[in-house]
């Protein structure tokens, strides 16, 4: 008799954005007539960079010519990308990282989702609450936690309270705890990390022999230039961090699906002995095994974002998106809503009026403003109370959304 893998029954209702959807549909289906604006699902909507487009029909041309065809690359990477992503992203920061240390892929959410595999069962896991759903699943699929309770909260996983008391920042649990989650600048909550807050959480992963899951994959919307873009700019964090980036949010890829992951050839974790061991070529043999690699074509058009051309068109996008961001905080902050984030990253993240429950809220948007948002309990307890709104919108709709959320006050 064939058995299923009862962790994946541990999974509390659906998928967070996936409910979204079936609501959003099922209101359509009933008012057929309603123009919805969705500034819920972080999705981008401005089309790719011009320098990204050209870069990508060239290497489309050459996979017509049997002299330039391509099959199957290296699983890592193509070394023309990986370097890009050194020269730009790391060296003008500070950060010296070798080719091998650089693990291309399809997307951040895959690699946050799949790193895990790599570490026990037996780890304790900690995350920040709220968090992006997906650190969390995961590790229940892969039963590295007990039984949900009502709250929503997993049975082995140590849950950091991320409040506007302490900025959204917590301090390092005062337990041992094996593998941390740590996204900043922060979905869903738009905060963002300086150095002394990163700098004690580097400390804890070397005195607690833990490892930091980093994800950046927003780093290139941070305006102020004294946050860190990199877990790597803090001292000592090669020996205990891995770093997710991505090209989905910054030029656009969500559907082109384009990211990486780097993984520090110091960085150890420990057999059931005691034994240090690499992460690094475990991550290599764990990505060569189960993906055959990012199509070349895309490679192609991830490094054109590091042309000249690429990087101002990059940017112009960030500044659309962060121009968006300023809009629906300034306008939310005028109609008496408590807001945070929208600064140095594209969500807002807002308290829900007279105490109203965030799924309540929801329903109150979707129904009498027409305009879709994320509940905050969906990232997790914490997020109860609060809603968050995503700055990648189309810039009518965003100020279209805003003038209807003003006539609810």
């Amino acid at each position: 008799m064939i058995k299923i893998n009862e962790n994946y029954l541990k999974l509390k209702a659906g998928y967070l954005f996936p409910e979204i959807g079936r609501r959003t549909r099922a209101y359509q289906q009933g008012h057929p007539q309603a123009r919805i604006i969705r500034l819920g699902i972080g999705d981008v909507t401005l089309p790719l960079p011009a320098a990204v487009i050209e870069a990508f029909h060239r290497a489309v041309d050459e996979m017509s010519d049997s002299a330039t065809f391509k099959g199957y690359g290296p699983e890592q990477g193509y070394e023309f990308l990986i370097r890009a992503i050194i020269d730009n992203d790391y060296k003008s920061r500070g950060v010296d990282l070798s080719l091998d240390e650089i693990f291309v892929s399809d997307g951040s959410k895959c690699d946050s989702g799949n790193i895990q595999e790599i570490f026990s069962v037996a780890n304790t896991i900690a995350v920040t609450d709220p968090v992006y759903p997906v650190y969390v699943d995961t590790n229940v699929m892969a039963g590295r936690t007990g039984a949900g309770d009502e709250r929503g909260c997993y049975e082995g996983i140590v849950y950091m309270a991320c409040t506007p008391e302490n900025n959204f920042m917590p301090e390092p649990p005062e337990q041992d705890v094996d593998l941390i989650y740590l996204c900043y600048p922060n979905n869903p909550t738009g905060a963002v990390a300086g150095c002394e807050a990163l700098a004690r959480w580097v400390a804890y992963a070397r005195a607690h022999k833990a490892i930091l899951l980093f994800d950046a994959a927003y780093e290139a919307f941070i305006r102020d230039p004294a946050i860190p873009h990199s877990i790597f700019e803090i001292p000592g964090a090669r020996e205990v961090a891995i770093e997710l980036r991505s090209f989905s949010k910054t030029a656009g890829f969500t559907g082109t699906r384009c990211a990486f992951t780097v993984i520090p050839k110091e960085l150890q974790a420990y057999t059931a002995g005691g034994k240090a061991v690499e992460v690094n070529p475990i991550w290599h043999r764990r990505h060569c095994t189960k993906f055959n690699g990012v199509s070349y074509p895309v490679q192609a058009a991830a490094a054109a974002t590091y042309s000249q051309a690429g990087k101002k068109q990059v940017r112009e996008l960030v500044d659309y998106y962060m121009e968006n961001a300023r809009i629906i905080r300034t306008r939310l902050s005028e109609f008496g809503y408590q807001v945070y984030g929208g600064v140095d990253a594209p969500y807002i993240w807002l308290q829900t009026p007279d105490g109203m429950g965030s799924w309540e809220f929801f329903d109150k948007l979707l129904n009498e403003a027409h305009v879709i948002g994320t509940p905050g309990a969906g990232f997790g307890p914490a997020g109860e109370g609060f809603f968050r709104l995503s700055a990648f919108g189309d810039r009518d709709n965003v100020e279209a959304a805003m003038e209807r959320i003003g006539r609810l006050v």
